[in-house]
């Protein structure tokens, strides 16, 4: 009796080869088949929405203001919200939006997409704008005008933001009118739409005609020294 004991606890102690087989399997088909979901949608799936969303981030925004606005019904008086919202590229893309909503984030995101619809393309040279400006609009009147490599943005306020949204590094601007913000900030992107484009290549040429210039300038002072000099020393020798 003892021997067939011992038999059976050690026949109950060993694994069975089958069992483990078993369940190895099952685990491989459950675990395996997930892993290889997980990297199809890596590839495929989950790119896509990737670039969406870089797209999307592009446009760095900023809230410029938000007021609440009121609207008499005849129940009553009902509450609202505008916000008024700058998005920039940073490399001469600058728009303006305005939105309501009874939400503040409502009437943000409304702002955010009107402002993608009119965004304006700012003529950069030498990390500043080609010419000086003063433009009005509305009650709004602003001066812009180009500033020399290091020098910075000289602005406050609304203007300064659109700016810095537009990635233009070297400006000074003044604010002529109003003290509105929605009016200033549309007033400066209507300014900076209103910029002249000039080529790079006509800016060369002009630059040369003045060294050209310049140097024809410093040849005639020359000799005009020359000669002042000639004349005093023959005054001299008499």
């Amino acid at each position: 009796m003892s021997e067939d004991k011992k038999t059976k606890a050690e026949s109950s102690n060993k694994p069975n080869n089958s069992d483990s087989n078993a369940a190895k399997a099952v685990a491989a088909s459950v675990y395996g088949d997930k892993k290889k979901e997980k990297g199809a949608f890596k590839k495929g799936r989950f790119k896509k929405n990737a670039r969406k969303e870089r797209q999307k981030d592009e446009f760095e925004q900023r809230i410029l203001d938000i007021a609440r606005v009121t609207r008499v019904m005849a129940g009553g008086k009902r509450m609202n919200f505008r916000a008024t919202v700058g998005i920039g590229d940073r490399k001469g893309g600058v728009g303006v939006g305005v939105g309501k909503g009874s939400d503040v984030t409502i009437a943000v995101n409304k702002a955010v997409n009107r402002a993608k619809k009119e965004i304006v393309k700012v003529p950069l040279v030498n990390e500043t704008i080609p010419h000086a400006i003063t433009h009005k609009l509305g009650a709004a009147k602003i001066m812009l005008k180009p500033g020399s490599k290091g020098r910075g943005v000289i602005s406050g306020g609304v203007v300064r933001t659109i700016m810095d949204l537009a990635g233009i590094p070297n400006i000074t601007t003044k604010t002529l009118g109003t003290n509105n913000k929605l009016n200033n900030a549309r007033c400066a992107v209507d300014a900076l739409d209103h910029l002249k484009k000039v080529d790079v290549k006509e800016k060369k040429e002009d630059n040369k005609k003045n060294e050209e210039k310049n140097e024809v300038k410093s040849q005639d002072k020359d000799k005009n020294q020359d000669k002042s000099k000639n004349t005093e020393d023959n005054k001299s020798s008499k």
